[in-house]
């Protein structure tokens, strides 16, 4: 089977089920596992080449409708009569495994996405029993853009992984996945620990200093003990399983003495 992917988190549902080797092109912005890296590339995924993706002839195109604008890419490959599914778009962390059971399906790898659907629940089930040993939960704030800021809602994977981590979106109290606000209202809110993860920017490129010029920062608790942290965006951003590292590596960071450590080098669905 000749399969596109046209987006990063579709492509790394593949990898999870084993299919790298039957991709035969994806989006610009697909960076994981390292063995897709030499694949043909197509374009950013809201401007998809798709005269580079007829010519690819593939038997199955695994699009998405996960960001505005990529309606335009569903509706080119509608008039070339290209094969393609929607992939999910998820907010919840159950719907990100449940993403792994579609492709599988798609893709007649269902049994191996069974497996890794029940280990994915498992990993979140021993994460939520850890939560409960956390006597006083830690606030976050998380940042995903900064000019305007926006941050997470009620209604966002992140608010799932703060709990199961010991801590608490302090926007968890507004029902948005995506919220745009001001730096006045983050400040008054005052939180312990501060997440930074600009959608699409790379961590080396994040310049902690746009953060630590704003007004009045410095009399914040989590400046105060040194409590920013500048994290990788493609853990904490995209809707696949790679955001079990993502829980694992905040998760460590809040509560070490409960949590297992943090290696980058291990991904807990893929490795014993």
């Amino acid at each position: 089977m000749r399969i596109i992917s046209i987006c990063p988190s579709n492509t790394e549902l593949a990898a999870y089920l084993k299919l790298t080797s039957s991709l035969v092109g994806v989006d610009n912005y697909s960076d994981w596992p390292e063995e897709i890296r030499s694949l043909p590339r197509l374009g950013p995924d809201l401007n998809i080449d798709m005269d580079k993706v007829e010519a690819l002839q593939p038997d199955l195109v695994l699009a998405s409708l996960s960001v505005p604008g990529m309606e335009r890419n569903i509706e080119e490959l509608e008039k070339r009569k290209i094969p393609y599914v929607i992939v999910p778009n998820p907010k919840t962390l159950t719907e990100v495994g449940e993403c792994l059971l579609f492709v599988g399906e798609v893709t007649n790898t269902s049994d191996k996405a069974q497996q890794l659907f029940e280990k994915y629940i498992s990993i979140l089930e021993n994460y939520e029993r850890l939560s409960k040993q956390v006597q006083t939960p830690k606030t976050l704030y998380w940042e995903w853009w900064a000019k305007p800021i926006f941050t997470p809602g009620e209604e966002n994977w992140l608010t799932e992984i703060s709990k199961l981590a010991g801590g608490r979106n302090v926007f968890e109290d507004i029902p948005q996945a995506s919220i745009k606000t001001n730096w006045e209202e983050v400040r008054k809110r005052n939180p312990d620990v501060i997440c930074v993860i600009w959608v699409g920017v790379q961590k080396e490129k994040v310049n902690p200093k746009v953060i630590m010029k704003r007004a009045d920062v410095h009399q914040m608790d989590a400046i105060k003990n040194k409590q920013l942290y500048i994290l990788e965006e493609p853990l904490f951003c995209r809707p696949s399983p790679r955001l079990l590292l993502g829980l694992n590596k905040i998760a460590s960071i809040l509560h070490p003495h409960i949590y297992p450590p943090f290696n980058e080098h291990i991904d807990c669905l893929l490795d014993s």
